[in-house]
């Protein structure tokens, strides 16, 4: 009901609007995974999945820009695993801007944090687990965002209505777990379940060459908490979703052609609580080779108090680990880039290596390759149960 009456809201606002401008925009895309080796599990039925996606992007605009409407669907099908086959909105909100604030009403993506491997204070918006293994793709959510441009920096105010469960591969899909999560076996710590109202704070400032956020978080936790049931004679995780508090510190500084990163949080929860970090740098070398090339070096450590991460755990992955990577951006009319990066767990053998390039093909096309692969010898480490699914992707993307 919610939902319905916010639309209702922004349609009425919209074409009661003068001077409007209207834009369509979006993409369109083919993506094809190929897995080197055969699959762990007896249900995971292919070497190959290939799906398709659209989303396309509805943007009014009207009042010389102070009020804007933009809408913006998502929907993947899937060949191989029904879970991966699926919609969501990722933003449908009405933005009306003032002289010093700004309020966005909505349903909309919030994206907080400045490291490159994991993102620890980005909390606000539920991670959309079937679209790939980096945390990166998000669902949309319902929000109400107040924010408030002062000399000594900007201050977010949020107001989030309903909650959104974290998705998961289903039983023929890959990069999953020995044991399937099931969707229908979810509970919460709040007897309001996913109705929970959730409150969040942020306040981000520039002061020389640091760019400073401090962050706080209360509301249901975004990462579930998963243990075995049996459903008939098959065993499934269960998820659990307890009330969290959470503080989280940002911090970026550019000096030079260094740039440093650095994002802690401390959460609390009736479960226990925790510190955790992620921290390193990037160095820049600009024109390399005499050319108009840029190559980054990246280098990162994370650390989690939760100690050593399971299968059951999703957010203690990262205990005692280094990342490694480079970014080169060519700087060409094709705007063509090409990152290569590796993880180790310092306290196990375990290992992940990734390599994403892009190019831009004309005006409104662009062709990407993304390499996965995972290596772990020990049972207790998350990649361990996908060591199998290394594979390359292929993706052919549309812009209109």
């Amino acid at each position: 009901m919610l939902l319905k009456n916010l639309a209702a809201m922004i349609l009425l606002l919209s074409f009661g609007a003068t001077s409007a401008e209207f834009e369509v925009s979006g993409k369109l895309a083919v993506e094809q995974r190929y897995f080197f080796d055969s699959a762990l599990y007896t249900e995971q039925l292919r070497h190959s999945q290939t799906s398709i996606l659209a989303e396309p992007e509805l943007y009014w605009g009207w009042n010389d820009g102070n009020d804007t409407v933009i809408f913006k669907p998502f929907y993947r099908i899937d060949s191989q695993d029904d879970e991966r086959t699926h919609g969501d909105i990722r933003e449908l909100s009405y933005i009306h801007a003032g002289e010093d604030w700004e309020l966005r009403t909505g349903i909309r993506k919030e994206f907080w944090g400045v490291t490159e491997f994991q993102h620890l204070v980005d909390v606000i918006n539920q991670t959309d687990g079937v679209e790939d293994t980096d945390g990166e793709d998000k669902l949309g959510q319902l929000m109400l965002n107040l924010s408030l441009v002062k000399d000594w920096g900007i201050v977010d105010l949020y107001l989030l209505p309903g909650f959104r469960e974290r998705t998961f591969a289903g039983e023929n899909g890959r990069l999953r777990a020995p044991i399937v999560v099931d969707e229908n076996n979810v509970s919460y710590e709040s007897s309001a379940k996913e109705q929970h109202l959730d409150f969040a704070m942020r306040w981000s400032h520039s002061i020389g060459d640091f760019d400073l956020g401090a962050n706080w978080f209360h509301g249901t936790n975004r990462e579930p908490i998963l243990t075995p049931d049996q459903d008939g004679d098959k065993f499934v995780l269960k998820q659990y979703y307890n009330q969290m508090d959470q503080l989280g510190l940002d911090v970026q500084a550019t000096i030079d052609d260094w740039l440093y990163k650095f994002e802690s949080i401390y959460r609390n929860t009736n479960d226990g609580n925790f510190w955790a970090i992620q921290a390193g740098f990037e160095y820049s070398f600009v024109g390399v080779f005499d050319t108009i090339a840029d190559l980054g070096l990246l280098m990162e450590y994370s650390w989690d108090s939760r100690g050593e991460g399971d299968l059951i755990d999703p957010g203690a992955g990262f205990q005692n680990d280094v990342f490694f990577g480079s970014r080169i951006a060519f700087n060409d009319m094709q705007s063509s880039e090409f990152l290569m990066g590796f993880s180790t767990d310092l306290d196990h053998s375990a290992t992940s290596f990734i390599i994403e390039a892009n190019r831009r093909l004309g005006d409104s096309f662009k062709a990407s390759i993304d390499v996965r692969l995972f290596q772990s010898s020990d049972l207790i480490e998350q990649t361990y149960a996908i060591r199998n699914d290394d594979h390359v992707q292929l993706s052919f993307e549309w812009y209109f």
